[in-house]
């Protein structure tokens, strides 16, 4: 089962029973009580609703024109998950010789219970990541030598219990959450439901907050605050000097949600949160008043997976446009101070947006690449990333196979080039012009979090809890 998905499919199952009446129309043998009434489809072409729902198609005013990217600038520090407190990093100086200069072992790799969920984040001269047992490692940016380690899971008998083992105590599977990095300290969010200020010189403690429920996703660290959206889309506010809850602002419930750990974007005195519910919401950062909300979802009938409204993807502000897309299939290009849509297409995505220059990129699920006008919301081009790399698995003499699909994760610019990783264990190396590739590497295992840039050099960390340096 497709890695991203499986938290979504436990938490999502409660949907399906709406489809029951669909069921029983396919059950063989008259089982689906259809009272004697059959009809036959007549001859004709069948089109696949499926595939008419996610075509795109390239804007015929924009063939063959070129767009503007910015040189590459160098990346002094990655202090959140998406680079900056935006979530916007355009094109960066890194990795130029696209070789593997170190691998590190940080830790815990995924399981059954446990995730690695946690986006890299570097200042200082470190690395910092967080395995898939809740450990922070500040590694040495230059050698990949970890300086310090320090594990933020609660005692055995101080960890209150989770539901199907998720979130409980440190049996149990809490997984998610991240690390931000600001004011000398490394903030720590997790599915433990606590909250953690590390000092980032030595790992040791500053402060822990309690919570009630799970943090899947990763903090962003900006004007004194840390901000974190919890399972029940809680949007959380803490002092980064105490750790004392400064405010919370509460998003409708949603439980079915996508194994990815979002991230709040802050600009200015406004942070834009991402929820499960399909919701992009501003809020006062000052104080988590409520300034303007949209839902990034569109009906449809032809996949229960379509339904899971999540904004797995972090939210990006850039040039006063946030840019956010959501599973359930719709990208928008929002006014910061409005909350108004510029424009808006049918894409269903899992990954951030990447605004730079006169485009847009952006990963769809099902792993295709497009590219849009920042300003038209045209499409100048799209590539089906999963050519050639679809095959079979499982099975008994040919019956009962699986059809697998990689997974991707970015992209990131960096050095003229698209930068991709994905569940095969590949970081590719597109043109960003045309979308060609032009080198790739294997990681040696799967790749869920999308790649980090910080003083030259690009860092993948693993699903088996490794993390490379590429210069």
């Amino acid at each position: 089962m497709n890695r991203v998905l499986k938290v979504a499919l436990l938490c999502g199952l409660a949907m399906t029973a709406a489809s029951c009446s669909s069921v029983r129309n396919v059950l063989p043998f008259g089982l689906g009580g259809n009272d004697g009434n059959t009809a036959t489809a007549t001859a004709g072409q069948r089109i696949s609703v499926l595939e008419f729902e996610q075509q795109l198609a390239p804007s015929a005013a924009l063939s063959g024109r070129d767009f503007f990217i910015p040189g590459p600038q160098a990346a002094v520090a990655w202090t959140q998950p998406g680079g900056t407190a935006e979530n916007s990093v355009e094109h960066v100086i890194g990795a130029a010789d696209f070789t593997v200069a170190w691998r590190r072992n940080i830790g815990a790799g995924s399981s059954r219970t446990h995730q690695v969920m946690s986006p890299i984040v570097a200042d200082g001269g470190r690395v910092f990541v967080m395995d898939g047992e809740a450990t922070v490692s500040a590694v040495d940016a230059a050698t990949g030598a970890v300086s310090w380690k320090a594990n933020i899971k609660p005692d055995e008998r101080d960890a209150p219990g989770g539901f199907f083992g998720i979130g409980g105590g440190s049996g149990g599977g809490g997984f998610g959450g991240g690390v931000a990095v600001g004011a000398g300290k490394v903030f720590v969010s997790s599915g433990y439901r606590v909250v953690t200020a590390l000092d980032q010189a030595t790992g040791a403690v500053l402060w822990t907050t309690r919570v009630d429920v799970p943090i899947h996703g990763a903090p962003t660290f900006a004007g004194g605050r840390v901000f974190v959206v919890d399972v029940e889309n809680q949007m959380l506010a803490f002092d980064a000097a105490n750790g004392q809850q400064a405010w919370s602002y509460r998003g409708i419930p949603e439980p079915a949600r996508i194994m990815r750990a979002s991230s709040p974007a802050v600009t200015g005195d406004t942070v834009i949160a991402p929820f499960s519910s399909g919701e992009v919401t501003a809020l006062r950062a000052a104080t988590g008043q409520s300034l303007w909300s949209q839902t990034l979802s569109r009906t449809s009938r032809t996949s229960a997976l379509s339904e899971i409204r999540d904004i797995a993807g972090r939210p990006v502000v850039s040039r006063g446009v946030v840019y956010a897309v959501g599973h359930s299939g719709v990208l928008s290009a929002m006014e910061v101070r409005s909350g108004q849509p510029k424009w808006q297409l049918p894409i269903a995505g899992v990954n951030a947006p990447l605004p730079v220059g006169d485009v847009v990129y952006v990963v769809s699920k099902s792993g295709e690449l497009t590219v849009i006008n920042r300003e038209s919301g045209q499409v100048y081009w799209t590539r089906n990333l999963n050519e050639g790399r679809v095959r079979q698995e499982g099975g008994f003499l040919g019956f009962f196979d699986r059809t697998v699909t990689p997974e991707w994760s970015g992209p990131l610019l960096a050095s003229n080039r698209l930068l991709l990783t994905n569940s095969d264990g590949d970081l590719i190396a597109l043109d960003p012009k045309t979308g060609a590739e032009t080198s790739s590497i294997k990681l040696g295992g799967p790749a869920y979090i999308a790649p980090a840039a910080y003083n030259g050099a690009v860092y993948v960390l693993t699903d088996r809890g490794v993390l490379l340096s590429i210069r």
